[in-house]
């Protein structure tokens, strides 16, 4: 792991020390463009919101024509999920040696310690997958790339990696650990978001970002999701919304629903992000981003009931510590609408 500003510099010692001979970078047109040239044998530009399914068989499909023994994923969640999603498509193939994942975040998602993934199967309907193959290796924090990042990616990446952070303390697989992670990665976004938002370009602030980002990335390697992003998996899927504006909005009805189950994991989280009220904390961090209501986002109220039943359904919502039925998760989503 790097970590700094300048860090990506390192590329190249980065995957020498993973084993990574023929590196293929993983991100957006804009990503691709935004960085010059980089030790690469190619490229794969056509990541998209939400991983559609036929951007990882493209991904796929080109580092399989290039040779690629690695995959460098630059950007946000999609980038990451494209090159987990493209790992585990060539493993269905039988191909040996799987190609290795170094990331390069440059928001603040907290995908780049998991074996998870999303992937949008069809318009409106999202699936998945969790395979330790596809869990990266190594990783390259430069605040640097972050610094251009807008207001509404900056708080909504960030409201994700809270959610990470919330949901390690009372997932039912949570390691140990992982509530260790979760109050370091809550204190430190607690702490910097408000600075970034006031002062966009200072490396201070966002370097203190990333670095609370990241240990809410290790705190859902130790964990898993719970309610929250059941929710905001289920909206990103129907209707398009980023999974962390879906956050920024979901987060707080999820706690306070999960606070009659889990009061002293509620209470752990609110000490970490320095209140006594979490979900009141989470609503004034989402506000700095302009997020309050799932109708601002483009949800609408006629579709809840489907989306109510959609989430109940999925795996985070499944082993959430309280259990959701389909008229409780419609409820909440009225209460946000």
């Amino acid at each position: 792991m790097r970590y700094g500003a300048g860090a990506l510099s390192e590329l190249a010692e980065v995957c020498a020390e993973a084993g990574i001979e023929r590196p293929m970078l993983v991100t957006t047109r804009r990503g691709a463009a935004s960085v010059g040239p980089l030790p690469v044998v190619g490229v794969y530009d056509g990541v998209r919101p939400h991983v559609p399914v036929e951007t990882v068989r493209e991904a796929a499909a080109r580092a399989e024509e290039l040779d690629a023994d690695g995959l460098v994923g630059m950007g946000g969640g999609s980038a990451m999920d494209t090159c987990k999603a493209a790992v585990a498509e060539l493993a269905d193939t039988g191909r040996t040696p799987l190609p290795r994942i170094v990331a390069v975040p440059t928001t603040y998602a907290g995908a780049e310690w998991t074996s998870y993934f999303g992937v949008l199967l069809a318009p409106g309907r999202k699936g998945g997958g969790n395979d330790p193959r596809v869990t990266p290796i190594g990783a390259i924090y430069d605040p640097e790339l972050t610094l251009d990042l807008p207001l509404e990616a900056t708080v909504g990446t960030s409201m994700n990696a809270l959610a990470h952070c919330a949901e390690a303390y009372y997932h039912p697989d949570a390691a140990p650990r992982a509530s260790r992670h979760a109050d370091t990665g809550a204190t430190a976004i607690a702490h910097a978001l408000p600075l970034v938002v006031a002062r966009p370009k200072g490396i201070y602030g966002r370097s203190r970002l990333l670095e609370g980002a990241h240990r809410g990335a290790l705190a859902l390697a130790e964990s898993g999701v719970c309610l929250a992003h059941a929710m905001a998996q289920g909206i990103g899927g129907r209707y398009a919304v980023p999974q962390g504006s879906a956050n920024a909005v979901c987060l707080p009805v999820a706690l306070r629903f999960n606070a009659e189950a889990v009061p002293e994991a509620v209470d752990q989280f609110a000490s970490a992000l320095g209140t006594d009220d979490a979900p009141a904390r989470i609503v004034e961090l989402a506000a700095l981003g302009g997020f309050a209501r799932l109708r601002d986002l483009g949800v609408p109220e006629s579709g809840l009931g489907e989306l109510g039943e959609l989430i109940a359904a999925r795996p985070g919502a499944r082993v959430n510590p309280r259990p959701a039925s389909a008229e409780d998760v419609e409820g909440l989503l009225r209460a946000v609408w």
